[in-house]
């Protein structure tokens, strides 16, 4: 499977390596503007090749992207200072509107895997430029974010972060919501599991829980400038579910076709994906606290995507 990155800041290149590392691509094809950068990554990745599977690295213009299956797309332009939200989603939306033509052009079968943050509204903009259907552009979403839940949740309950299953819908961002309701180890709620193994799980446990996942990323930001290695590896994980047709459940954002009331928004859900991109969106059962959350996280988002008039 050939595998296309366009974009090779952290998180770019951290979803190549990943990907080489796995052995999850025959071949990886890295894009960008800067293409020393491009050039630079590709060889320092190659230099790791020897230490895994092998893998085919090349870096150019979009003309290596030919007969990619799937494309990251991890481009984007940083805030300038002064600069509000809308108006970097108005430069990174230009932006696309160059890219997504070029990407379809030399890999018109692809599957688009967005990465560029704010991921939603991106994802949103990426339909609709690409004119694809729904199923081929796959918003990383809450992906990283539900991943925190459950790493944190292990670590608390001490046990892998494999064997909790917990979501986190809605918005990749301060609106994000943690759905406990249905959080579960070894087929138990996640209280009913704390309490058989002399774990606590109070409201204060909770609540100290869900704000770390809502901000790891301003903590992590504060120490090193970026989030790369989680949302990398995340990345790896969304091309290897298609390579496989997997039928994997992930937390995704992709463009609404259940909910009637927000039709144009992308938000993250459970989907099944496979080698056809996304196959099926669950509407888990939230309690109406959740509830009421989750639509006000799509709410922001419409509101987001209207302003920006796409």
């Amino acid at each position: 499977m050939k595998v296309g990155v366009v974009g090779t800041g952290f998180v770019g290149s951290s979803a190549a390596y990943a990907i080489v590392l796995r052995g999850i691509a025959s071949e990886v094809a890295l894009v960008d503007v800067n293409t020393a950068l491009a050039n630079a990554h590709a060889e320092d990745i190659l230099h790791a090749v020897p230490f895994g599977t092998p893998v085919r690295i090349t870096a150019g213009g979009f003309p290596v992207l030919d007969g990619a299956s799937a494309v990251i797309l991890a481009c984007g332009v940083g805030q300038k200072p002064g600069e509000t939200r809308l108006q970097l989603l108005a430069r990174n939306a230009e932006l696309l509107w160059s890219v997504i033509p070029q990407v379809l052009a030399h890999a018109p079968n692809a599957i688009l895997v967005v990465a560029s943050n704010p991921v939603d509204i991106i994802t949103q903009t990426v339909t609709h430029i690409s004119n694809l259907p729904p199923e081929r552009v796959v918003g990383s979403g809450t992906i990283l974010d539900t991943a925190r839940f459950r790493a944190l949740l292990g670590d608390h309950l001490d046990i892998a972060p494999q064997s909790v299953h917990a979501y986190v819908l809605g918005e990749h961002g301060d609106s994000e919501v943690m759905i406990w309701s249905s959080a579960k180890a070894a087929g138990v709620p996640i209280e009913t599991f704390a309490a058989q193994t002399g774990h606590s799980m109070s409201s204060e446990t909770k609540a100290q829980i869900e704000e770390k996942v809502r901000h790891a990323a301003y903590r992590i930001i504060a120490g090193k400038k970026a989030t790369y290695f989680g949302i990398g590896a995340g990345l790896a994980t969304i091309i290897k579910a298609i390579r496989d047709n997997e039928q994997v459940i992930l937390t995704l954002s992709s463009l609404n076709t259940t909910l009637p009331k927000f039709e144009r928004a992308c938000f993250s859900l459970p989907r099944v994906l496979g080698a056809k991109g996304i196959v099926t969106t669950i509407e888990p059962t939230l309690d109406p606290h959740e509830s009421a959350a989750f639509h006000r996280s799509i709410a922001i988002l419409c509101e987001a995507a209207q302003d920006l008039r796409i």
